[in-house]
């Protein structure tokens, strides 16, 4: 009698455990359901693969218009190195700190005005995209900048939502937005406060190993880290990022040249432009990459071109409407450069042409070097 009561209790503590078992396993299932459905809501990306650690660049379509939407997003993503960009909300976050060259493209809606800001973070506008047009024609407008951002900055475009302003797509599409980084601002003389910035949610792991997408301790590429035994070479940087706030007007004929000049300075890596004399200088030999936008001054046309040197023409944009609305032109090309060589952009300047500007930087001209001339570093090795 008194084994037989030992059993039922060892049978009842057993399944007293059983059924506490049960009970646990059952809730971690939910709250792991829960984990997932919380990380796809977070629009969680794939690890970085290998490689990828200093690389950040997007670009992304939309195939539908837009009315009355604040903040314009995305539909189709064609390239995201690095998963920087979120297309579900449109905005670009910044992971590896450092120089940034972004450009976008809209449609015109029949019969609607458009106007699409880049801003950054909150209100800061960087540059704009416009045109008053309210006919019946379907258009494009292209605006692109260069800006420097700091680990965690938001760039985005800004749509009027005031319902007279909308924007035209289809599967063509009309709509782009991309972005790459250009320079990376990553020390490797001493560790940044910052080294390295995960932009995601990481999945829970040990707390030895490193974050998914973060280099590992140790890593030579990041800053802090560098190798002592030969010392770093020096990456020949150039690049520079200018808008106009106010308008030009021609008003006589001559034949004195004179440059654009600029008022605001988005980058200037290298100090190689002079915005008050309008001149870029080439330091570094090698191809360069330069894009314009100018805007076009109600009752004046517009011609604008990319010069080389004295006066040599490389590329214009040209529009002779000289009705009142305002529009833009955009232009871009590759250069092989030499030392000592000047860019710039000329304006004609008699009394039929003039820019237009304002607060909003529709006049915008930007360049950097992609590839320099190999040169030959320490020890006889080649630089690129």
């Amino acid at each position: 009698m008194h084994q037989q009561h030992h059993t039922r209790a060892a049978q009842g503590t057993l399944c007293f455990f059983t059924q506490s078992l049960a009970l646990l396993l059952l809730l971690l299932l939910c709250l792991l359901s829960c984990l997932g459905g919380l990380a796809a809501s977070f629009h969680v990306p794939p690890p970085l693969m290998t490689g990828q650690g200093q690389q950040s660049a997007f670009s992304a379509t939309r195939s539908s218009s837009v009315v009355g939407q604040r903040a314009l997003t995305f539909d189709r993503l064609l390239v995201n190195v690095g998963h920087d960009f979120n297309p579900d909300t449109g905005r670009f976050r910044c992971r590896v700190p450092g120089v940034y060259y972004f450009t976008f493209t809209v449609g015109k809606f029949p019969k609607k005005l458009l106007s699409v800001m880049l801003v950054k973070n909150g209100q800061e506008v960087q540059a704009i995209a416009y045109d008053d047009y309210r006919k019946e024609g379907r258009k494009v407008q292209s605006q692109s900048v260069m800006v420097s951002l700091r680990a965690m900055d938001t760039v985005w475009l800004l749509l009027q939502e005031n319902p007279q302003y909308a924007l035209y797509s289809n599967a063509g599409p009309y709509i782009t937005f991309s972005g790459y980084l250009v320079y990376p601002d990553i020390p490797l003389s001493s560790p940044p406060a910052v080294g390295y910035v995960n932009n995601h949610i990481a999945p829970p792991i040990a707390p030895a190993l490193p974050y998914a997408g973060c280099p590992p301790p140790g890593d030579p590429y990041y800053g802090g880290w560098a190798r002592r035994d030969e010392p770093p070479f020096e990456e020949p940087r150039s690049a520079f990022s200018v808008a106009r706030t106010s308008p030009i007007l021609g008003t006589r004929a001559t034949h004195n040249k004179e440059p654009l000049t600029f008022d605001v300075e988005y980058v200037n890596i290298g100090g190689h432009f002079n915005k008050t004399s309008g001149l870029f200088t080439c330091h570094y030999p090698g191809a360069y990459f330069f894009a314009f936008t100018v805007g076009k001054h109600p009752r004046r046309a517009v011609s604008v071109k990319l010069m080389r040197g004295k006066g040599e023409v490389q590329a214009m944009v040209f529009d002779e409407d000289m009705s009142r609305r305002r529009e833009m032109q955009s232009q871009s090309l590759l250069l092989l450069l030499q030392r000592g060589e000047s860019v710039w952009l000329y304006s004609q300047q008699d009394d039929r042409y003039g820019i237009y500007s304002n607060q909003g930087r529709y006049t915008t001209f930007s360049g950097f070097l992609v590839y320099a001339e190999p040169t030959m570093g320490p020890g006889g090795r080649t630089q690129n």
